[in-house]
């Protein structure tokens, strides 16, 4: 008798993180996004924060017998860590900071087992944006599609076409690594 696929929820709304979950053939049981406080501690440094979103959101959610499955994404140029836009002002802040430099997109993921074992896997990514003229950073912001984003680019729209050079996980700018999701959803016992 085959062994039943354990139950999987997904802690966040984005689609993004969705569509690449089925780019492994998984499709969670549910979806519960994290509410948690994602203010930055003081001297935080990126890859630690990246990994303290990703396990406060899995264990911001009650999975039950289910494993849940979160993660964050953070645009980092040095050690600062940029915000997520939710207005133009700070998306062309945004824009204007990465323009013409190589900065790093750091995704966290944190699979929690119902018994509370946390998994987590970071994945880095170098990118460099090419020098972006003020006519391309005005396109942008009209685009609205730096709305919500991490850094205030989306690389799977338009903003792929500021960048000559990327480093690491596409998959992981996007939201979800699929490499490193794959390893703990198999190391958990998902088939995939």
């Amino acid at each position: 008798m085959a062994t039943p696929r354990p139950s999987l929820i997904l802690a966040s709304a984005s689609p993004r993180r969705r569509d690449l979950l089925a780019r492994l053939g998984v499709e969670p049981d549910g979806v519960s996004p994290a509410d948690i406080d994602e203010t930055p501690l003081k001297g935080e440094i990126p890859r630690d924060y990246a990994l303290r979103m990703a396990r406060e959101k899995a264990a911001a959610i009650d999975g039950g017998a289910a494993h849940v499955l979160a993660g964050d994404t953070v645009v980092a140029a040095g050690r600062r860590i940029l915000p997520k836009a939710e207005d133009e002002g700070t998306a062309r802040r945004c824009l204007e900071l990465l323009s013409g430099r190589r900065h790093r997109v750091l995704c966290a993921i944190a699979l929690a087992a119902p018994d509370g074992y946390v998994r987590e896997r970071l994945s880095e990514t170098q990118l460099k944006f090419k020098r972006l003229s003020p006519q391309e950073i005005d396109a942008y912001i009209a685009s609205g599609e730096w709305h919500g984003k991490a850094g205030g680019y989306a690389i799977q729209g338009m903003a792929e076409a500021f960048i000559p050079w990327i480093q690491g996980s596409h998959s992981g700018v996007i939201g979800l690594p699929l490499y490193e999701t794959r390893t703990l959803l198999g190391a958990a016992g998902f088939d995939v």
